[in-house]
């Protein structure tokens, strides 16, 4: 059996879904689960989570608790990492509270843009600190990232690093689910085949086999969703690319908005009211997190109490949520021990690395030939098989020429604050920045110079010195 070590398992929601995919495998169910996160309170709720899942899905696995990254490495034979460095506060606050003094907003900032740029920063050294402690104590072990900025990160590692690795989301899968509900097709007959980068990948064929052999281009029905008024006012962004590039885009609206020059800016409010972005959101996102996690906590340490309905509904309306966020934590708690398999791809992988059962996931890994025109060693999502013989990833060739140029913008920022990471050169958090497509919309270059320097002041020792 295997050892799966989470770094960061702290996020006790996230690790939850794994551990439930992980644990209802019969060939995974007594495998040693290795918990690790530097805040112990959190981490001894997990600890409770993983025991529950445990006795809810009949698995029997070890379970370690460890507050020591090396401890919980040692020997594994996965590992996962779901942190993130600086946490809500004060590091994604400074990310968002910083910028919005010079006039620039954002939505999610974790990806992209100044706040992406300043999440790399932080994180890519310990990243890199865990992977030579990997390389150390356990070198043959597979590490899977879910951790944003994802491309960025998995760049930085593959330049550093001989670690086997994939950096995994769920925007692929999870988009082409939304698809078929907007299009009244069973996801099970839809095929697809998707590549770019994360969170700018592309669906290149989205289509289907009828009964008689034929094959249906499902595009045309995502162009009547547009031409009959249907779009979704939270998928305003993506279809009007949709109808703009020819190819519908992975990732949500909100995050694809800041990504692009087009959709926020702050002489153009029509703009953000026309495509509906929220501004702000991963703010009041977290918010209502905080507040649904001591939901979660008081739910898994009392579980004889039942679920106040209204208590719930208040907290959540307080953190700035909606009726629906209350709705969704009141149902997680009072559904905790119904264990439904995700669509993560985490699980999968470590299954058929154990077992040798063929699956195509998608990954994010080095650029070794698989797009033409993207450039060598960053990072790309593509289709992967895996099985006893590991990741393989799938050679896609030339991307739309429309869609290459876009995805470069992004590639530009990644590189350079990658280069920035690596070297300790200051210089290219400016370049960085300043070719950064929202943020060079809305700033000039003194503006975007200044806005570096505050940013890496307020972050003080989050961040390595930059020279």
């Amino acid at each position: 059996m295997p050892k799966i070590a989470f770094i960061g398992a702290g996020s006790t929601v996230f690790a939850k879904n794994l551990l439930g995919d992980i644990l209802s495998f019969p060939e995974l169910a007594g495998a040693t689960i290795s918990l690790m996160d530097i805040d112990e309170t959190r981490l001894h709720t997990t600890e409770l989570v993983a025991g529950r899942i445990a006795k809810a899905v009949g698995a029997h696995p070890k379970i370690e608790t460890h507050l020591d990254r090396r401890a919980a490495l040692d020997g594994a034979d996965n590992a996962i990492s779901m942190f993130q460095i600086g946490g809500y506060r004060p590091s994604t606050v400074i990310d968002f509270e910083i910028p919005k003094k010079y006039g620039l907003r954002q939505t999610i900032a974790d990806t992209l843009g100044i706040g992406g740029i300043l999440r790399a920063l932080r994180t890519i050294p310990v990243m890199l600190d865990m992977c030579k402690d990997m390389e150390e104590l356990c070198p043959g072990v597979t590490f899977l990232n879910y951790v944003n900025p994802m491309a960025m990160l998995m760049w930085a590692v593959n330049r550093s690093s001989k670690i086997k690795n994939v950096g995994l989301c769920h925007s692929v899968q999870g988009t082409a689910i939304q698809l078929a509900n907007d299009i009244d097709v069973p996801i099970e007959e839809i095929n697809y085949v998707c590549a770019g980068i994360n969170h700018m990948a592309f669906y290149l064929k989205f289509e289907r086999r009828l009964p008689d052999g034929s094959v249906e281009d499902l595009y045309p029905r995502l162009h009547q969703v547009i031409a009959e008024g249907r779009v979704p006012e939270w998928n305003r962004v993506r279809y009007e690319m949709l109808k703009r590039a020819g190819y519908f885009v992975t990732e949500s609206s909100e995050h694809f908005s800041e990504y692009t020059p087009w959709f926020i800016k702050r002489d153009r409010p029509d703009l953000v009211e026309k495509f509906g972005v929220p501004l702000d959101e991963y703010i009041r996102r977290c918010e209502v997190q905080l507040a649904g996690w001591e939901v979660t906590k008081e739910t898994i340490e009392n579980p004889g109490v039942p679920v106040d309905a209204e208590v719930v509904r208040q907290k959540i309306l307080a953190a700035g949520g909606s009726e629906m966020d209350a709705h969704w934590v009141e149902y997680e708690a009072t559904h905790f021990d119904e264990i439904e398999q995700s669509h993560e791809y985490g699980s999968y992988i470590i299954h058929s690395l154990e077992t040798g059962t063929p699956r195509v996931v998608y990954g994010n890994v080095a650029n070794r030939g698989l797009i033409d025109n993207l450039p060598a060693g960053c990072t790309v999502e593509v289709p992967c098989l895996v099985d006893k013989n590991g990741i393989q990833p799938v050679h896609i060739g030339m991307l739309p020429p429309q869609l290459a140029a876009m995805i470069q913008t992004n590639v530009n920022v990644q590189g350079l604050t990658v280069e920035a990471a690596l070297t300790g050169k200051r210089e290219h958090i400016y370049h960085a920045a300043m070719l950064d497509p929202h943020t060079a919309a809305e700033l000039d270059l003194e503006q975007i110079w200044n806005l570096v320097d505050d940013l890496i002041a307020a972050h003080g020792d989050m961040l390595p010195e930059y020279k």
